[in-house]
């Protein structure tokens, strides 16, 4: 039985046992087809501002049916008859289980069929195969074909007062596909084709806006996973095309400078190939999640070294003041970074590939890193355990690193404070100074009883990595960080996950 309040959709049905409008006996109806105890299970589908379609589904079920809601409606369950006769009501969460499960949809992790048998891929898995044995019929679903290029047409029905159900849009197979043309192809050294790759929030409303106000940048084209992405990010911030893959950027060889800003899982590989077919490379953090993905784009790197990292709070003013009062300073330091990154959701993509201590920690172990002065030697780090339930997320942890001028610091990483109390805080300590960053705002130096205050609005050097990374493509400037020092802060970042699964102290 079918019911719709549409006359226009009720006469679509027709071949159905029967396909009611919602003026007609539908009661009677549904009672006459099924010998007089009514509905077995009742699928409502509807939109609706009202509970109508709920009470209606109450009178047609059977005693102790299911009524399953999957259309938006207002779930206000009537108790008659729903309580007489004892009706079961379920909500059906889109496709089935594994909708908006990440192990299950992005990772590839199946649900065993004997626990749970109708799954997602299995519930389209038996729809096509029902189409594919003609046991359901599409051809009334689709009611209106466009060519592509007649696209427009689909819109306008879209707004007009004809009915309409499917409606697709049809490419000639035959007809040959337009490749996109830079708008600006590069004519001379000082002028960097941009591609982008991957647009987030973060370069979306960081990196974009800083690179757009740079001399010499001209937006080629971005890729993301989703061409929908893609194409607005294009329109926002001027790029010439949006494409499809970061296959059609990395083979164009118009575009010679390419930021890497996707998820964590393909820095690694992207990079390498970008930096294989001569182009210059700023990969966001981290620059690899294991050794071997790291040690094949530095061996990469070798022959290209035109390769930068996201390691951008090196680069901030504050860290550039705090160094200069500690230039003559003889002997080793002592530093200690507190992040209090606030908490992310446990399903969050954020603490999959190494989680947040290897996704964001390395920055702070690069900071350290940069004012040490020295190579990392040694890396030990302890996280909170069981019993406390934010143990496997591993994103709070205390990281002590030494230093080879005998230097140390410690990083305290921890997802359990208060916003209010600030983000990060430095602190290093040596020569009988004392110096402090707040936040990237605020920098106070504290020697012989007398404090100095360098004050700025939050600045942590974005946009001067970012001219450090144009130049360095455009003029063949030296790397913003030394290839060796990319390195060594992303392999102890590395050895900080090692630290935590073995329990020693990793030697580099």
């Amino acid at each position: 039985v079918g019911i719709d309040v549409d006359p226009w959709k009720v006469a679509l049905a027709e071949g159905l046992d029967a396909a009611l409008h919602r003026t007609d006996d539908v009661v009677g109806h549904t009672l006459a087809l099924s010998n007089g105890r009514g509905a077995d299970a009742v699928i409502v589908t509807a939109t609706s501002t009202n509970h109508d379609p709920l009470v209606l589904a109450g009178e047609i079920a059977r005693d102790r049916a299911h009524v399953v809601i999957v259309g938006a409606v207002p779930i206000d369950v009537p108790r008659s008859p729903y309580y007489e006769k004892e009706l079961d009501v379920r909500l059906s969460r889109s496709y089935g289980p594994g909708r908006y499960d990440r192990a299950y949809e992005e990772r590839g992790i199946d649900y065993p069929a004997g626990y749970v048998r109708w799954t997602e891929n299995r519930n389209m898995q038996a729809f096509l195969q029902a189409v594919q044995a003609k046991q359901v019929s599409l051809d009334k679903l689709v009611t209106h074909r466009f060519a592509i290029d007649d696209a427009p047409r689909a819109y306008d029905l879209l707004e007009s007062t004809e009915p309409y159900l499917g409606v697709v849009l049809h490419y000639d197979a035959d007809a040959p596909v337009a490749k996109s043309v830079l708008v600006a192809p590069r004519t001379s050294r000082g002028r960097a084709n941009l591609g982008l790759i991957g647009a987030g929030s973060f370069a979306g409303g960081k990196l974009l806006p800083i690179l757009k106000s740079l001399h010499g940048v001209a937006f080629a084209k971005v890729a993301t996973a989703s061409g929908l992405s893609a194409k607005d990010v294009a329109r926002r911030h001027g790029f010439a095309a949006a494409v499809g893959s970061a296959d059609e950027i990395l083979d164009d060889d118009a575009i010679d400078t390419v930021v890497i800003a996707t998820r964590h899982d393909s820095h690694a590989e992207l990079a390498e190939r970008a930096l294989a077919r001569g182009k210059a490379v700023l990969v966001e953090k981290p620059l690899a999640t294991t050794r071997e993905q790291l040690e094949r784009v530095m061996a990469v790197a070798t022959r290209n070294p035109a390769l930068a990292v996201g390691f951008n709070r090196r680069f901030s003013p504050h860290v550039d003041h705090l160094r200069a009062a500690f230039a003559l300073v003889p002997g080793a330091l002592a530093i200690q970074i507190r992040v209090n990154a606030g908490a992310a959701s446990p399903d969050s993509w954020a603490h999959d590939d190494g989680g947040r201590l290897l996704g964001e920690g390395c920055h702070f172990i690069d900071l350290a890193h940069a004012i040490a002065g020295a190579p990392i030697t040694r890396v030990h780090a302890v996280a909170i355990g069981h019993p406390d339930p934010d143990a496997r997320l591993r994103d709070n942890a205390a990281i002590t690193l030494g230093f080879a001028n005998g230097g140390i610091a410690t990083i305290l990483y921890t997802a359990k404070g208060d916003a209010g109390s600030g983000k990060e805080r430095v602190e290093v300590f040596g020569g009988g100074i004392s110096a402090t960053i707040d936040d990237f705002t605020t920098t106070t130096i504290v020697r012989n009883g007398r404090s100095e205050r360098y004050k700025t609005a939050q600045d942590k050097g974005h946009r001067a990595e970012l001219v450090r990374f144009i130049e360095m493509a455009t003029a063949g400037a030296r790397p913003p960080i030394a290839l060796a020092e990319l390195r060594l802060s992303s392999v102890a970042a590395l050895a900080v996950l090692e630290s935590l699964d073995t329990g020693n102290a990793i030697e580099l």
